[in-house]
C-alpha cells in the first residue's frame, strides 16, 4: 500500500528586513545599515519572520524591522509584477524550506543607497 505524502502547508513569504550595524556584519564601510529582500518559507507569515530573524542573527547581522508582503498568490492578487527570477527564488525557498536573501541594499548617512 502506497503512503500518500501529506501536502505541505509551507508557503513562501516575501519579506523586507532592515538591519543595523553590528561588528562582522559584512556591510560596506560607511554603511549605517541595509535593506534585505528575503523569501522565506513558513506555515504562516509569523513563522517565516521568526525563521528569517533567527537566521540573520546567526549570520552576525542586527535585524531591526521586518515588513511582510505576503505570499506569491497574495502579491499577484495585489497586481505586483513578479519576474521569473523572483519566482525561481521563491520555488527554491519552498523546496529547501529555507530563507533566501535575494537582494541587499546598504544605507549610508548621506542618504545614498548602493545597489
Amino acid at each position: 500500500m502506497e503512503k500518500k505524502k501529506k501536502p505541505s502547508r509551507q508557503q513562501v513569504y516575501t519579506l523586507l528586513v532592515q538591519i543595523g550595524r553590528k561588528e562582522g556584519d559584512g556591510l560596506p564601510d560607511g554603511a549605517t545599515g541595509a535593506a534585505l529582500m528575503c523569501y522565506a518559507s513558513g506555515v504562516d507569515e509569523a513563522e517565516a519572520v521568526r525563521e528569517t530573524v533567527a537566521i540573520l542573527k546567526q549570520a552576525d547581522t542586527a535585524p531591526l524591522d521586518v515588513t511582510g508582503y505576503g505570499t506569491l498568490a497574495e502579491r499577484e492578487a495585489e497586481g505586483h509584477d513578479i519576474s521569473d527570477e523572483e519566482r525561481a527564488l521563491m520555488d527554491r525557498a519552498l523546496a529547501e524550506n529555507a530563507v533566501i536573501v535575494a537582494q541587499m541594499t546598504p544605507f549610508f548617512d548621506d542618504g545614498t543607497l548602493e545597489a
